[in-house]
């Protein structure tokens, strides 16, 4: 079992930034693939990026490509995202995810964090 707690959400302007932070205890961090998602009111759940578990490969939703970037820490347990040029339909709670497995479903889940970009 892990355990992922989110951290760095908060409000922000439209065009401004923010680094969410992903912290994960329990089992060894370098073993998992992880993402990020983000679930907007009245909203499904959608992907936005992901990165493999030694940090090679990352992937991103279109929607947030050339904006987001996805990173890993296996020294610190953490994964981040760091958001430039924030627009308002990035407004969600965002959830971090891990999976030992690449291609598998994520079966870890972080409570999420809220994100507000204002116009």
């Amino acid at each position: 079992q892990v355990q992922l707690v989110e951290s760095g959400g908060g409000l922000v302007q439209a065009g401004g930034s923010l680094r969410l932070s992903c912290t994960a205890s329990g089992r060894t961090f370098s073993r998992f693939h992880m993402a990020w998602f983000r679930q907007a009111p009245g909203k499904e759940r959608e992907f936005v990026a992901s990165i493999s578990k030694i940090g090679a490969y990352t992937y991103y939703a279109n929607s947030v490509k050339g904006r987001f970037t996805i990173s890993k820490d296996n020294a610190k347990n953490t994964v981040y995202l760091q958001m430039n040029s924030l627009k308002p339909e990035d407004t969600a709670v965002y959830h971090c995810a891990a999976t030992e497995n690449s291609g598998s479903s994520y079966e870890h889940w972080g409570q999420g964090t809220q994100v507000t970009v204002s116009s």
